[in-house]
């Protein structure tokens, strides 16, 4: 009895020692850096400095000032946008990939998807800036054909364009990784039941797929809300959003404490939706 107590102290304290550099890591990059911001968010600004009062009265402003709460609007209104086209885009792509293209030519088609990621991000706005531009390649396909011509360039439409067209590939290979996973013998039996295409996707594909699909909705949700420089170069700073509001607040402003605010509500955000999706990225069953 006593050796077994001993063995489990020891694994105890190995298991410790194992998670300790992550733990600190944790600890002095996340959570200390996280309590400073949530401290000076309850801190007021003055012309000389800042003024280590406690109050609420940061947060009271964006609640009642109009131009704080668009530009939360703006950014759940983007985010909620493109987290729906890109799971609507990628899903037809992964079930592609993984049921058409043979088994051996699937990890070249993965590496085609994931492309865009190998170029920079700021190189890629900028790519879809001139795309999208008065003159650029969509305008003159359209001038081509005698259309009338799209004003897109730094709009919303242009950010929802370039957000989408990068996390799209992103879910793509979330929602691969759960297709993938299916065992070939689930719509088998389905299909001698009687179940035809429709009802074999919508009872049996869909549910296990799910919690692939929510981790890439989720992911996506967090990187886009959080974004800065995408709004930034495509959106022409028509439509400011959280993001731009903060670097607005800390570049022109230097208020610090009113940034560390907003910054607050944003990781509110990304926490609602993670408690809004959490129970749909379990598997089925657990």
């Amino acid at each position: 009895m006593s050796r077994a107590l001993g063995i489990e102290a020891r694994d105890r304290r190995r298991a410790m020692l194992l998670t300790a550099p992550a733990l600190v890591w944790t600890l002095v990059f996340f959570v200390l850096p996280f309590a400073l911001m949530a401290a000076i968010s309850l801190w007021q600004a003055t012309a000389t400095g800042m003024i280590r009062t406690w109050s609420l009265d940061n947060y009271t402003a964006f609640f009642t000032r109009p131009a704080y709460l668009g530009a939360a609007l703006n950014s759940i209104e983007i985010t909620v946008t493109v987290t729906v086209l890109s799971v609507l885009l990628a899903y037809p792509m992964a079930w592609i990939i993984a049921e058409e293209v043979p088994r051996r030519y699937q990890r070249l088609a993965l590496t085609l998807a994931v492309i865009p990621f190998w170029t920079s991000y700021i190189v890629r706005s900028y790519a879809w800036s001139l795309v999208l531009s008065r003159k650029g390649v969509v305008n003159d396909w359209l001038a081509g054909w005698g259309l009338p011509l799209l004003d897109l360039a730094n709009s919303r439409a242009a950010v929802v364009i370039g957000f989408t067209h990068f996390f799209t590939m992103l879910l793509v290979l979330t929602i691969y990784a759960s297709l993938v996973q299916l065992p070939p013998n689930l719509r088998r039996a389905a299909a001698d039941l009687g179940a035809g295409p429709v009802a074999i996707f919508r009872h049996v594909v869909l549910p296990l797929t799910l919690p692939g699909v929510m981790v890439g909705a989720f992911l996506t949700f967090a990187l886009c809300i959080g974004d800065y420089v995408t709004p930034q170069i495509l959106g022409g700073g028509k439509d400011l959003a959280l993001p731009q509001l903060v670097m607005l607040q800390v570049g022109r402003r230097a208020d610090l404490p009113m940034a560390s605010a907003l910054s607050i509500v944003l990781m509110a955000l990304v926490t609602l939706a993670y408690l809004a999706m959490a129970r749909w990225m379990k598997e089925p069953g657990k």
